[in-house]
């Protein structure tokens, strides 16, 4: 992947840089891809190692999100302060109207754009997204472990995972996959893709670990909106083998948002089922 396209950055209004990547065809239909918690721009890679969305005609615009990668961190932000940023990055690339798709951490991302970002968006995607502290499970999946914990418990657990990540990366590999699906661990026996994921997760650190304890904490927050108030259309998919974000995450947040056309599929957990059905998502953000 050429590094033009994946270490771009733009300065913002109040003064902040704001880090992404573009993957695709520079000149599809525009899908901004909001990556999960704690990643980076680069994540994207591992859900479209072969490119699909340039196939389809697909421009995919991966920010980082403040204190990850290239971004920027922002002293007391909010995930309702998130769609003003995707809105002034959609502004720099003269794109007027475009869809968005959050996956896992950045499904809280994607809701918030379809709750404030107006008639710009056309379509909203949540791939096994996580939901508000409140949802049935939500505090059971795997994607808890670290904003469940008290600040300075986080604070020390994710200076312990970006040291494993410089230190030694295999050994995190393998502890990873002992908590997650056995389907995505065996999607992480790949030695490409797990290549790829441990380049997402260390560009999440690029900057040490005050961004995603921060965002950490945000998830256990309200929102500052509630997904039933969510007007727009989402589309929303989730697998029932998911040990991250428990399947019953996002059928609390399915059921709560009115206009939610959701797909919840057999055998799939929380890695394989962007990976495996990527076009599919795709084409319905798109159509």
């Amino acid at each position: 992947m050429d590094a033009n396209r994946t270490g771009q950055q733009i300065t913002l209004q109040d003064g902040r840089l704001l880090g992404y990547a573009e993957y695709g065809s520079p000149g599809g239909k525009p899908v901004f891809y909001f990556h999960g918690f704690p990643s980076s721009r680069l994540d994207w890679l591992m859900i479209d190692p072969d490119d699909s969305a340039a196939e389809l005609n697909v421009r995919v615009i991966a920010p980082d999100r403040p204190g990850y990668g290239l971004s920027d961190n922002k002293r007391g932000r909010k995930i309702l302060d998130w769609p003003e940023d995707v809105l002034e990055l959609a502004d720099k690339l003269q794109i007027d109207s475009f869809a968005v798709l959050g996956a896992s951490g950045g499904g809280p991302y994607a809701a918030s754009c379809a709750f404030q970002t107006g008639g710009r968006l056309l379509k909203t995607g949540i791939v096994c997204g996580m939901g508000p502290a409140g949802a049935p499970g939500m505090k059971d999946g795997v994607s808890w472990s670290i904003p469940g914990k008290p600040s300075i418990v986080r604070s020390a657990l994710l200076k312990l995972t970006a040291m494993g990540l410089e230190r030694d990366p295999d050994q995190f590999l393998s502890k990873s996959k002992e908590t997650m699906a056995s389907l995505d661990g065996q999607l992480l026996d790949q030695q490409e893709l797990a290549a790829l994921f441990i380049d997402g997760m260390r560009e999440a650190f690029r900057q040490g670990t005050g961004g995603a304890n921060q965002e950490a904490g945000l998830y256990t927050r309200p929102w500052g909106f509630s997904v039933e108030d969510i007007s727009a259309e989402v589309h929303l998919w989730h697998g029932d083998q998911d040990l991250n974000v428990p399947l019953s995450v996002g059928r609390y947040v399915a059921e709560a948002i009115p206009d939610c056309q959701a797909t919840f599929l057999k055998n799939e957990a929380h890695l394989t089922l962007p990976h495996n059905h990527l076009r599919k998502i795709l084409n319905v953000l798109v159509s």
